[in-house]
């Protein structure tokens, strides 16, 4: 018998950085447009679970694919 928990969806992001930016610059903004964040190459990101962080991450490429590697668990905001 399945553990009707296990049936409960969770809404995970990963923030990998923030900006602060002008809405006159952020209406000229095209297909392509890139925008810096406050994150750098080698930092690690924040793991949210329904806004709430629960970990830290490395971000993985492979491919085309994407992906976090959990670094560490268990990393709550005050």
């Amino acid at each position: 018998m399945q553990n009707p928990i296990e049936d409960i969806n969770v809404d995970i992001a990963v923030e990998l950085g923030a900006t602060v930016m002008p809405v006159h610059q952020l209406l000229r903004m095209g297909r392509g447009a890139v925008i810096e964040l406050d994150t750098l190459a080698n930092e690690h990101v924040i793991v949210l679970a329904n806004n709430m962080q629960i970990a830290e991450a490395e971000v993985v490429v492979s491919g085309d694919a994407i992906a976090v590697s959990i670094t560490e668990l268990g990393k709550a905001n005050p």
